[in-house]
């Protein structure tokens, strides 16, 4: 029996889990960047926007972090086709996956942004550079580096939310493991492993992502118990 438990683990499960696992990292890897890129416009947008654009980045944010991310993925892949919409089961994950970690990350890019004193948008502003020169150049980069372990936070939230493709038929890491599960009858084997991948990949952020923040920090500005 225990021979047959290790052929089981060498032969079906560790291949299903693997194949799982690169689709789970080719929607980290898509989703990631371009919530990123999506939540800094809406910051930005929210935060010096016009009285319009202001409202409705807020509303963007409202509604996509109120909006349970489950029901955003239905939505997505069985309700548009109703309008005659009709999407692919992994590209309606990315774009359900990037609307929702855009609210959050914008939230985040936000408080430190505002983290950041107006004197220095006055001052920029005073030596020739535009608006958005300064917003770009000055106010950015620095929000971007105060913002990290909050992004880290979604980052690794991403990880885990990852999972619920499968609701949509994605056949992604936790996917694969409930397919084997459900063939062999293997439940707790399956999900186990399951489960220490996913914490393998929390745990590969958990530790990368302060060295970026070292990384990328200015100097003189590391914070004390940071653990540098």
């Amino acid at each position: 029996m225990e021979m047959d438990q290790i052929e089981f683990l060498a032969q079906i499960l560790v291949p299903a889990l693997f194949q799982g696992l690169i689709v789970t990292i080719k929607l980290i890897a898509l989703t990631a960047p371009f919530g990123l890129l999506l939540g800094i416009g809406i910051a930005i947008g929210r935060q010096y926007g016009g009285r319009w654009l202001s409202a409705a980045c807020k509303g963007y944010v409202v509604f996509f972090k109120g909006c349970p991310l489950l029901l955003l993925l239905f939505m997505l892949y069985f309700g548009l086709p109703s309008v005659g919409i009709t999407l692919p089961a992994f590209t309606a994950s990315v774009l359900g996956f990037i609307l929702c970690n855009a609210a959050y990350n914008s939230e985040y890019i936000r408080g430190a942004i505002k983290s950041i004193k107006d004197g220095q948008m006055t001052a920029a502003q005073a030596l020739g550079m535009t608006r958005l020169q300064t917003i770009e150049s000055i106010i950015l980069p620095q929000a971007l580096r105060r913002a990290i372990p909050g992004l880290s936070n979604e980052f690794i939230y991403l990880i885990k939310y990852s999972s619920l493709a499968y609701m949509i038929t994605v056949v992604e890491l936790s996917g694969e493991a409930k397919v084997v599960a459900a063939k062999y009858f293997m439940f707790s084997e399956c999900f186990l492993a399951a489960g220490m991948v996913y914490l393998a990949l929390a745990t590969l952020a958990t530790y990368a992502i302060p060295l970026l923040e070292r990384r990328l920090a200015i100097p003189g500005m590391i914070m004390k118990g940071s653990g540098y």
